[in-house]
């Protein structure tokens, strides 16, 4: 099953997303409750039917010092739209620091953009403005909820409520 669950601390706060099956197992063990099914569709097995989560909460608070998104080559696509942040781009994709590592950049959110073969290539180790391929914007940290609402490309519309920062 493809289809994703929020997770709500008990506090109602976005926590984290899971599967439908690991959801469907926290429901049944009473770990958690059913805040959200999807509509027209359900779990089974030979003799029940059970609803298919969307969001679920759980029943205990989860103490999380910090809820960051981790840095990797796959979530600085999904914050770049999976597109060449010089020329709109979709394939073959790279990354590129925009402040070169020959030049002391380093390999962090904000020093780290999409970008075609081609364009890493010309681009090689100068900054944006002396390559004249300037950004479209700066590159930045997404916050969980953040990436979680625009990025994970999961969202259920039921999760919405949950996913706003305030």
């Amino acid at each position: 099953m493809a289809r994703k669950v929020l997770v709500l601390n008990a506090d109602f706060k976005a926590l984290t997303i899971c599967s439908v099956t690991k959801a469907f197992l926290l429901v049944y063990t009473e770990k958690a409750e059913l805040v959200h099914e999807v509509e027209n569709q359900q779990l089974r097995s030979i003799s029940r039917r059970f609803p298919m989560p969307s969001v679920i909460r759980l029943y205990g608070y989860v103490s999380i010092p910090y809820k960051g998104v981790m840095l990797s080559r796959q979530n600085v696509f999904k914050r770049d739209n999976n597109r060449c942040l010089y020329c709109s781009a979709t394939d073959n994709l790279t990354l590129d620091h925009v402040l070169p590592r020959s030049r002391g950049g380093q390999t962090t959110w904000t020093n780290l953009v999409t970008a075609c073969r081609r364009c890493n290539s010309k681009k090689g180790d100068l900054l944006p403005e002396e390559a004249k391929m300037p950004l479209p914007y700066k590159p930045f940290k997404p916050s969980f909820i953040l990436f979680t609402r625009e990025f994970s490309g999961a969202a259920d519309k039921a999760w919405i409520p949950f996913l706003q920062t305030k």
